[in-house]
């Protein structure tokens, strides 16, 4: 391990700890006395709030209420965080209850002048577009929680302007284009499910106990989430269209490329409308569709667009 490794791990171990022995560096690291007495000296330099109690049973202490001292950052790693944060920023919610302007205070508070300054540079050059959702989801941490201490949830859903009641076990929570989801196992029909965030409108931790192990779920094939009545579905699109099934799709799909460039998969019943919308931003990529059922629903919608557009 190297210096900056080492003093790094250090301090997120020291940061735990109101006191420590020179035994205790040397045991943790497997380190001798003069290199511990040196980290030491250097872990002061960086700002540990560190003193030498003195007496037979002498030993390093740490002050009380202190802050996390700084932690060190190679400037690719300060890039690379900074632009996870922004991240953030494409969101209305997230799991987690933190403003992003105190969190980036925070980072900053970690890095040198010569970091910051490199960072206020890299802001004039660099920029990070994301697609901005408005939609509020008021239970991404509550989901979240779920998830962590393996309970279950009653939720009320909000579908087709109508509110459904549902006894779900939370597995996943996944985003795509600023919008959060939710996926788990539905615990009267065992059938897996997929809930967007903002229309859940309540949630209640359930005392039943669990029906499935997280593990294993998260784990099995995608066959695990296909229902017996499940369809499949072969649609051909031009060479060139690969980069919109790269760019989104589901993990019910796979693309096939050779001679011919497939997109198959298989939908459960009820996501017929959900499939046939996906495959519309295809527009004349599309070379191909079967079964006939799915080329008809997706006529269909094109028929009633264009009528639409016909009355305006």
């Amino acid at each position: 391990m190297k210096k900056s490794e080492r003093l790094n791990h250090m301090i997120m171990y020291l940061n735990d700890l109101d006191c420590f022995n020179l035994s205790d560096l040397m045991n943790k690291y497997n380190i001798s006395k003069s290199t511990a007495l040196r980290d030491i000296s250097s872990l002061e330099e960086l700002g540990m709030p560190i003193y030498t109690e003195q007496g037979r049973y002498g030993k390093y202490v740490i002050l009380k209420n202190r802050l996390l001292s700084p932690i060190i950052f190679t400037i690719d790693e300060v890039y690379a965080l900074y632009f996870a944060m922004l991240t953030l920023n494409a969101y209305e919610s997230t799991p987690f209850h933190l403003s992003v302007n105190k969190l980036n205070e925070k980072f900053e508070n970690c890095l040198s002048e010569e970091q910051i300054e490199k960072i206020n540079k890299m802001k004039k050059s660099l920029q990070f577009e994301a697609s901005k959702h408005n939609n509020v989801s008021k239970f991404l941490d509550r989901i979240l929680e779920s998830i962590i201490n393996e309970v279950s949830c009653t939720i009320k859903y909000l579908k087709n302007d109508k509110t459904i009641n549902y006894h779900i076990q939370f597995l996943k929570i996944s985003s795509k284009f600023g919008q959060w989801y939710a996926s788990g196992m539905e615990i009267n029909s065992n059938k897996y499910k997929v809930f967007r965030c903002d229309k859940i409108t309540s949630l209640d931790f359930s005392s039943e106990k669990l029906e499935f192990l997280i593990d294993d779920v998260i784990n099995s094939p995608i066959e695990f989430y296909q229902s017996d009545k499940s369809i499949h579905f072969e649609v051909e699109i031009l060479d060139g269209a690969s980069d919109i099934f790269y760019k989104e799709h589901y993990p019910s799909m796979k693309i096939e490329t050779g001679t011919k460039t497939i997109i198959k998969g298989f939908c459960n019943v009820g996501e017929e409308d959900f499939i046939s919308d996906y495959f519309l931003r295809y527009g004349t990529c599309i070379k191909s569709v079967k079964p006939q059922w799915l080329k008809s629903i997706i006529y269909e919608k094109i028929k009633k667009i264009l009528n639409h557009y016909e009355e305006i």
